[in-house]
Order: structure tokens, then sequence, then C-alpha cells
């Protein structure tokens, strides 16, 4: 189904690359110059929170009063959502530095579920890790007393992140493998892992669970098929199209779409097309019949019916 009802809502930035949206419908995101907004429910109010000095990502919410958030350049933070300055959570986890750190979830006791999307390329350079497919992305667990370990490894650039609405299994998205996998952590299948979704038509992007159970996952852009016809090109050829002109490197489509997946993994709710105005979808997050949209390239969030 295509998009209908869009609404588009300015922000004072560019990227608000993730959307939460908090109990009172206050919309939080981060831009590129490394602000946190905080946006009334009508858009017409914008409220700077916080400046992570970095490159805010991944937004969610964490405990009671706070904001948790993926900066890329600084780690695992968190902050007051009535402002302030952000503490940090991590800045490396598992013995290696935080290079890209991305998307999370958290846990109804406070563990932190989140993504370091690659160990040879940060975040601004994400092209290349796809391009080379190193494999090196990996999902991490923060326990409540600070203690963080690997769930996963060798991932394709690991983005997003969503715990089941029971939190029996937690899911991540592959953008570089256009699946998502998951590793479930209650019942007969703890410790295992499998694949969510696989073999999508785009490149997920975050990941959410809605209000409604589901997990919410943005597609934002179709497969490139140059990208595929890259990848098999031998190393010294993929180098030299690593270090051309973004302008050159193949580049991402205007369609852009969302998917609704219950837990079984079937796809209930799907949404797919253009959006006047607004591309490179990164983030959906559905609340009481509402989705929520982020971009890593515009200056505006969007808004849309379920």
């Amino acid at each position: 189904m295509a998009f209908t009802g869009v609404r588009l809502v300015p922000v004072n930035g560019e990227g608000p690359e993730d959307v939460v949206v908090d109990e009172q419908g206050r919309i939080y995101t981060g831009v590129a110059d490394g602000r946190i907004l905080r946006i009334s429910p009508d858009g017409r109010r914008i409220d700077t929170i916080a400046d992570t000095g970095g490159r805010p990502l991944g937004l969610e919410l964490y405990g009671p009063d706070e904001l948790l958030i993926c900066d890329c350049d600084r780690g695992l933070l968190a902050v007051s959502r009535d402002g302030g300055e952000p503490r940090t959570l991590a800045t490396e986890a598992a013995g290696r530095r935080l290079l890209a750190t991305n998307n999370a979830a958290v846990a109804a006791d406070g563990t932190v579920y989140f993504t370091d999307s690659s160990a040879v390329f940060p975040i601004p350079r994400w092209r290349e890790d796809l391009i080379e497919q190193t494999g090196s992305g990996r999902l991490l667990r923060r326990a409540p007393d600070g203690t963080i370990d690997e769930l996963l490894g060798g991932l394709q650039f690991a983005n997003g992140v969503a715990l089941a609405a029971d939190e029996s299994f937690v899911a991540v998205a592959e953008s570089g493998a256009c699946r998502v996998r998951r590793a479930w952590l209650t019942g007969d299948r703890a410790g295992t892992t499998d694949v969510f979704l696989d073999d999508l038509p785009a490149y997920p992007d975050n990941i959410s669970t809605g209000s409604d159970g589901l997990i919410w996952v943005a597609k934002a852009s179709p497969r490139v098929a140059a990208l595929d016809v890259v990848r098999r090109l031998p190393p010294p050829l993929r180098a030299t199209v690593r270090r051309a002109p973004v302008w050159l490197q193949p580049g991402l489509g205007r369609t852009v779409g969302v998917l609704g997946v219950a837990p079984d993994g079937r796809v209930v709710r799907e949404r797919t097309g253009e959006i006047d105005g607004f591309h490179v979808l990164t983030a959906v997050r559905e609340k009481d019949g509402q989705l929520y949209f982020g971009s890593l390239v515009e200056r505006a969030i969007a808004i849309a019916p379920r």
C-alpha cells in the first residue's frame, strides 16, 4: 500500500535520523550538528534539550525521565528529557572501542541492547562498509550494572534494534545483508539465533516495537543493482569505487517503505512509495495508530496514519 496522509514537520536541523515519542506525545530526534530536539505534539514548538558534541542517531526512552542516545562519535549516552549535559554510559564494549554506535532498544529492567555497526568504517563512511561487506558489526547488551557483553558478531552493518513486546527475543537489522536477525532471550530457544526477515527488497535501517506489538522496520532505499555489481569486483577495484566522490558511487533511490511485522515474522502492515519532500527514511516509530518517520538527509520528520 502506498503512503497516504503524510504530514511533514520541519525541524531546525539536518538529518533527524531517528524519532521516539514519549507518554505526552512529545517527539525527540537528534540532528547532524549534535543537538537533541524535543518537538511538541502539534509540531509548533521545538526545544533543544542537549548537545552531544557528536552525531546522535538512535534514541530511546530510558527509565522514567531520561533519553538514551546512540551517538556514533561519542558512544552510548543518556540525558534528562528536561535537558542538560549528556552522561556517558559506554565508549567501548567487549574489548573494542565503539566506532559506530547506531541504534538501541531498552528492556523493562533497564538492560540496553545496542549496535556497533562496523569495526572498520565509522558511520559517515557507511557506503564503504556496504561495498566491502566487512561483516564486522555487532549486537551488544549492557546490563543495568553497566557490564556489556556481545550477543551477536559478524553482522553486515548492524543497524536497528527492537525487542519483542514480551521481550522473548531481540531483533537486529543488517543493512548490508538486507535482512533482520534475532537472538532469543527466553524460553526453549534462549541462547539461539535465527533469521527473522530475509532477502528484503530494500535496505533495512532503524527498527522499533510499536504500541501495537508489531516490530516496525524502516526501509531506507530499494536495493541498488549497481552496488551488487561493485561488491563482486576484485578488492583493488572496490577500493577505487570507495575512493570516488559520493556522486559517482552507487546511490540510494527515492522510494522508501516501512513494514509492520508480527512476532512470528509475518508482514501484516506495509507502506511503500515516494513521499514528496522526504527520502532516505531511516526510522519508523508507531504509537497509538500514528507512524513517525526520521530521515538521514531531510530537515523534517514525517507523521502519517498507520
